[in-house]
């Protein structure tokens, strides 16, 4: 086989589906980000997490988030459903293990997001998922979304702040770092599309196993 024909063969070779992490600060956009490229009708399965906190203005069930009980989520723990789940800000967020593996077993890449505590779990259990990290520009930017959705009391906002500052403190267990500025968030998902798309691309694929 010639160089050109090991090259052909490499690229017709059907693509590993990816597991994508995305995860970032709160309020840095991450479900405004998931939403945008909802919208392009990419071929991704979507994963839907289950958490405990209340329903939010606009937020459809089986969409956007499965809103459980305390008690329901707890049995879900214990039935081993969830391949990572933490408490985050007094609410307990997982994500379901099924959904993941029956995607990816039918070849489709998988995106999802998480806070950058559930990024350090699905990091440890699959090393080879594709971490991104969203930023926003600074701190006032983070701020003012925050203040913007009116979902936070003072003490809590200054709590997601402060977090946030810690959060920036595991960039190294990412693998692409992405800006999403005010306005701006289409490049931002045009960014995290040329990331898959690249990675896709590699000569040693990323193989996820869960």
């Amino acid at each position: 086989m010639g160089l050109y024909s090991a090259a052909a063969a490499v690229i017709e070779q059907p693509a590993e589906p990816l597991l994508v992490v995305i995860s970032g600060p709160s309020g840095v956009g991450k479900d405004t980000v998931l939403d945008r490229m909802k919208q392009r009708g990419l071929p991704f399965h979507f994963v839907v997490t289950a958490t405990t906190r209340p329903r939010r203005p606009g937020e459809v069930e089986g969409e956007d988030y499965f809103f459980v009980g305390e008690q329901e989520f707890l049995d879900m723990i214990e039935k081993g459903e969830l391949i990572e789940h933490a408490l985050v800000y007094n609410d307990h967020k997982g994500v379901p293990r099924q959904q993941i593996r029956a995607a990816m077993e039918s070849g489709q890449d998988v995106v999802m997001r998480v806070d950058v505590q559930g990024a350090k779990t699905i990091q440890s259990l699959a090393p080879e998922a594709l971490l991104i990290f969203l930023t926003a520009r600074d701190e006032d930017e983070l701020s003012r979304r925050l203040r913007k959705r009116r979902t936070e009391s003072e003490a809590d906002l200054k709590l997601r702040l402060e977090a946030a500052k810690e959060e920036l403190g595991y960039l190294d267990i990412f693998d692409y770092v992405v800006l999403n500025a005010d306005s701006t968030v289409e490049t931002a998902v045009d960014t995290i599309l040329a990331i898959i798309e690249a990675e896709h691309h590699r000569i040693n694929p990323r193989r996820v196993n869960l």
